[in-house]
């Protein structure tokens, strides 16, 4: 299970409210571009809602399957 740093979460914290782009990675999958919509915990978990900027489609990451993740400036 993956846990972000506290750098990770202001960043993503300051993404959700600026708009910015993030570059999420999670393990055994390809890096995905995505704009973070809100952060929030569900069953436990928590995940962020994000939207793929280029086709506007809505998903959700849960955070404890993200092994990093790097702001897109």
């Amino acid at each position: 299970m993956a846990q972000l740093t506290h750098e990770q979460y202001d960043a993503l914290e300051r993404a959700v409210v600026k708009g910015t782009r993030l570059a999420i990675y999670r393990s055994g999958r390809r890096e995905v571009i995505v704009v973070p919509l809100e952060v929030g915990a569900r069953d436990g978990r928590e995940f962020i809602q994000t939207r793929n900027p280029t086709t506007g489609h809505d998903m959700t990451i849960f955070i404890d399957e993200v092994e990093r993740l790097e702001v897109i400036k």
